[in-house]
C-alpha cells in the first residue's frame, strides 16, 4: 500500500528544493519540535524518537536532479519503508511537491498506521510550502 500527500505547492525552484531536500541537517527545520526527540543527523542520513512510534530514521536511497528523492528507513528503525518525494517545475517560481510512502509492515496494522502516516506527509508538505528556502542559500 502506498500512502500519497496532497499536492503541496511552493514559489521556490525545483533546484533550491531539491538541493534543501537531498541534505538531512535541513530536514530538523520540517519536523515539528513537539513531535521528535534525540535528533541526529548527517548529509545522508537522520535519525530521531518520535513518540509512541519510537527511534526511526531517513537515509538516501536515490536521487534524480531536481525531480525526484527517494528515501528509506536506516538500518536501526523498527519499521521498514520507502518515502518518495517528486519536484515538479511548473514555471521559474513555482515548484509542485509530493510525497509518498511505502510502508513495507504487516498488511494488519496497515489500517492503524494509514492515518498518521497520510497526517506526516501532508505536514511535511505544509512545511515545505511555507519554508523559506531563499534564507538557505549558500
Amino acid at each position: 500500500m502506498k500512502i500519497e500527500s496532497k499536492i503541496g505547492k511552493s514559489r521556490y525552484s525545483d533546484r533550491d528544493i531539491y538541493k534543501f531536500i537531498t541534505d538531512f541537517n535541513n530536514f530538523r527545520n520540517l519536523i515539528p519540535e513537539d513531535q521528535v526527540s534525540e535528533w541526529v543527523s548527517s548529509t545522508e542520513q537522520c535519525s530521531f524518537r518520535i513518540d509512541p512510534v519510537g527511534k526511526t530514521g531517513f537515509k538516501l536511497a536515490e536521487k534524480e536532479p531536481f525531480k525526484l528523492v527517494k528515501i528509506s528507513s536506516i538500518d536501526e528503525s523498527k519499521y521498514d519503508f520507502t518515502i518518495w518525494v517528486q519536484l515538479l517545475k511548473t514555471e521559474a517560481d513555482d515548484t509542485r511537491i509530493k510525497i509518498t510512502i511505502q510502508p513495507l509492515i504487516n498488511a494488519m496494522l496497515l489500517p492503524f498506521v494509514k492515518a498518521p502516516l497520510k497526517q506526516f506527509a501532508d505536514r511535511l508538505i505544509d512545511g515545505i510550502e511555507q519554508f523559506n528556502f531563499s534564507s538557505e542559500a549558500d
